[in-house]
């Protein structure tokens, strides 16, 4: 009798396994009326075509049926943020949480606005940098929580860093300890002025070494003279750049380096959520007042950035707490207030982004091969780029997160 049950038993997960098996191979047929491959190609009426996590193949008309018929949605790419912190976040009072708390809240915090960010069509973001983005990396890499895929700096470099010797021995750690980018701070905050901080030598020490052992560099940089000395020191991404006049555009431009100009979402939500941040840190008045005058800053910034030829801008927000799941704001206000062209600034957010994290063979492209990461908004962004912030469908490697039947709004 023993014996009998353990062949039932057998015989039932044989079974089971057959049946999921069976199900991971049954292809995912997504019908749309619009597709945006995030090259900057437009696909009408086509099938796009899924097995596992990829996209197998992208067949144009309506012929076959469809396991996901969206209607008049418009589908591109899963949207890339390279600079959002997914570990920020306020407390249970509602104010700013500069300490850490116990590491299980802090976790739970993060999954928390890693799902609010996912639900918000981002598939992908770049976090610089919490230690706990590692565990929230690694587990959403497991398939055990639902959220985009993460990179993270882990930690952050600055002029405190030590001298040039000992910054190249923390950029070896940095990567030993599963760092997937470099994070470097080479000025002050906006808040404080954003004057270079870190010396010509320490820049040249991490962006050096980081190159040396082929890891990625992104440098929080506002002043003309802190981006001019990173990009010499052969740093690969700058952020935020609220200073950045003709002349290092030009020079980010020649160089071919990333530009990450931050104007749509980071100094609007400290503003909306002034009274969660005053008083902690140099969260001051003095502070709010330059994060005020920035936003003359970055209007006129980045209107100069969209007209620099070959300047490779890609999209971030810089998302603090309070700020995740509205990234694609940023998208909108570079279309509004830098006269960016739709299709530029949604590129941006997606091939662009990808090959700046060198993933640009895997994610931000609908392609056959790609992984298949996208989502569909009501609305078409080139006519109107708001569309980008109503999102209805969001797939992450094949598997469905967020189905909103077409008509009815999807939550921002």
């Amino acid at each position: 009798m023993r014996a009998m049950r353990m062949k039932i038993v057998l015989f039932a997960s044989i079974v089971a396994a057959a049946a999921t098996l069976s199900a991971q191979d049954q292809a995912i047929r997504i019908r749309a009326a619009t597709i945006l491959d995030g090259t900057g190609k437009v696909v009408r009426n086509a099938t796009i075509i899924v097995q596992g996590s990829k996209i197998t193949s992208i067949d144009t008309g309506n012929a076959g049926p469809a396991s996901y018929n969206l209607g008049q949605l418009t589908v591109l790419p899963g949207m890339i943020d390279v600079h959002a912190h997914v570990a920020w976040h306020f407390d249970k009072d509602g104010r700013y949480a500069a300490g850490a708390g116990s590491p299980a809240s802090e976790i739970l915090y993060s999954a928390e606005n890693a799902y609010t960010t996912l639900m918000a069509g981002f598939t992908t973001i770049q976090s610089p940098g919490s230690a706990s983005d590692v565990d929230l990396r690694d587990a959403i890499a497991r398939g055990v929580l639902p959220g985009p895929r993460i990179l993270t700096s882990i930690r952050q470099l600055n002029e405190r860093s030590g001298t040039p010797a000992e910054i190249r021995e923390k950029v070896r750690q940095l990567k030993a300890d599963g760092a997937d980018v470099i994070k470097i701070f080479a000025s002050a905050s906006i808040r404080d002025g954003g004057k270079q901080t870190m010396t010509d030598e320490q820049l040249q020490a991490v962006c050096g070494e980081a190159n040396a052992i082929g890891m990625r560099t992104m440098v929080h940089a506002h002043s003309p003279e802190s981006i001019k000395a990173s990009v010499n020191a052969g740093c690969q991404q700058i952020e935020h750049g609220v200073f950045a006049n003709d002349e290092v555009l030009k020079l980010m431009a020649d160089k071919g380096v990333y530009f990450d100009p931050n104007i749509g979402v980071v100094l609007q939500n400290y503003l909306t959520n002034k009274a969660k941040f005053l008083g902690i840190g140099n969260y001051n008045e003095e502070g709010f007042a330059y994060m005020e005058k920035g936003l003359g800053l970055n209007r006129d910034m980045i209107k100069k950035a969209v007209a620099t030829p070959n300047l490779k801008m890609v999209l971030g927000t810089d998302a603090v707490a309070g700020a995740h799941g509205h990234n694609a704001d940023e998208i909108v206000e570079r279309v509004r207030q830098g006269n960016q062209k739709p299709m530029d600034a949604i590129v941006s957010a997606t091939s662009l982004a990808a090959k700046s994290m060198r993933l640009d063979k895997t994610i931000g492209t609908l392609a056959p091969g790609f992984e298949a990461d996208l989502v569909a908004v009501e609305g078409d962004p080139l006519s109107d780029i708001t569309a980008v912030t109503r999102v209805a469908f969001v797939m992450k490697g094949g598997k469905v997160y967020k189905h909103v039947a077409p008509g009815t709004r999807g939550t921002h």
